[in-house]
């Protein structure tokens, strides 16, 4: 069964209709779920799958301390070595969802320097991932390492502060992109 590593922003802290057919994808093409445990996007989610019944989730927690897990799913504990509850902490359980996912779906806010770099490692593995852009609304793709290093600089240029940003290359890609969408992904 193929993964999708879903994440985000802890400043997104709902699923509107963009990001509700794209779940939706998910449980019609029955992909396995690995999602944090954070709250904003990742607790989002999870309780959009939890309201429709989806049961191919686990919940990937750093160190067994899981802070959401709304549909009591199976957990993956992540061991970590350090004493502090600091980045390295949380990022943890990042990298075993990157290691373990065929796919990514997030919901960047622009700013989340941590979504942002779970979208590059995703790039440099060639694992493609949708990306909802907060505030454009609306999705690309990054297949690659290239379109992830495009995305953070236009993210360091000031992030996605203004469509201006993203002209040409992103504006196509959002036309053609069809990742996780009407069941093109196939488990």
């Amino acid at each position: 069964m193929k993964s999708v590593f879903i994440g985000g922003s802890r400043r997104i802290g709902r699923v509107n209709a963009e990001l509700a057919r794209r779940l939706d994808n998910i449980i019609q093409t029955e992909l396995r779920v690995l999602i944090g445990d954070a709250n904003g996007f990742d607790r989002a989610a999870q309780a959009y799958l939890a309201e429709h019944g989806y049961k191919a989730v686990v919940v990937y927690c750093t160190a067994g301390e899981c802070r959401n897990n709304v549909g009591s799913w199976p957990q993956r504990a992540v061991e970590y070595q350090g004493r502090d509850r600091g980045l390295a902490f949380y990022t943890a359980k990042d990298d075993a969802m990157l290691r373990d996912a065929d796919y990514g779906l997030f919901a960047w806010d622009a700013k989340s320097r941590g979504t942002l770099r779970n979208i590059g490692i995703m790039g440099e593995h060639g694992k493609p991932s949708a990306v909802y852009i907060g505030p454009l609304k609306k999705f690309i793709t990054v297949r690659s390492a290239q379109d992830a290093l495009t995305l953070s600089r236009k993210q360091d240029a000031g992030g996605a502060r203004s469509a201006d940003l993203f002209t040409d290359k992103w504006q196509n890609e959002t036309e053609k992109a069809q990742l996780l969408v009407n069941g093109n992904v196939k488990g």
